[in-house]
């Protein structure tokens, strides 16, 4: 079986007086994006791991999780992603096995100690080399996402066919300021990088 694996930690997380705040935010995150709890699991105080089985929708789970944890003030997340196989299902994802797992783990090791917060490993160096330089391009307007930014990107994702009108009023803004949001944080460009994520990852 092939499938993919994210592997994460919160970035700066001990600034938190209160860790419930994150905590809850990355709980519903991760219920978001898988709702069945046994393909996803927090452990070791800030770290997680998420099976995403359809693993042409890793990209933009990353993109989400960052956009929920950036809608907190002074935090970030660190995300590895692996793809492979998975060789073995245990009750917790944690205790799972198989390339994806091994190079996720690997992967959240490498880019901590090069203080990068968005990585991916295949079998494929080549492909990694390419989508890697793409994320490292995409960090420079991730990582500087403002609350709002962080806030109308993880609204997008959740409702992606909704007017620029409908989210207004779910957050209490008007349309214009909305598109000027979005276009802060570049989601069309974000999006259409997730169109190519999924063209290449499709190959493997």
């Amino acid at each position: 079986m092939i499938t993919s694996v994210i592997t994460g930690d919160i970035v700066k997380s001990r600034t938190q007086s209160n860790p419930e705040v994150w905590l809850n935010t990355l709980k519903k995150a991760l219920t978001f994006l898988n709702p069945d709890k046994s393909d996803w699991e927090i452990y070791r105080g800030d770290s997680f791991q998420l099976e995403i089985e359809d693993y042409q929708n890793s990209f933009k789970a990353a993109v989400y999780i960052k956009a929920c944890i950036k809608t907190i003030k002074g935090l970030d997340v660190r995300i590895a992603i692996g793809f492979g196989s998975k060789t073995y299902t245990a009750n917790r994802v944690a205790e799972s096995t198989g390339d994806a797992y091994v190079f996720s783990g690997e992967t959240l090791d490498v880019i901590k100690k090069e203080k990068l917060n968005l990585s991916i490993k295949t079998k494929n160096t080549e492909l990694n080399d390419t989508l890697n330089l793409y994320f490292k391009l995409a960090l420079i307007v991730m990582d500087n996402w403002t609350v709002n930014s962080a806030e109308i990107v993880k609204l997008s994702i959740e409702k992606p066919n909704a007017l620029q009108s409908e989210l207004g009023r779910v957050i209490g803004i008007n349309q214009n300021a909305i598109s000027t949001r979005q276009k802060r944080a570049h989601l069309d460009e974000i999006l259409e990088l997730d169109h190519l994520y999924r063209q290449k990852i499709s190959t493997l």
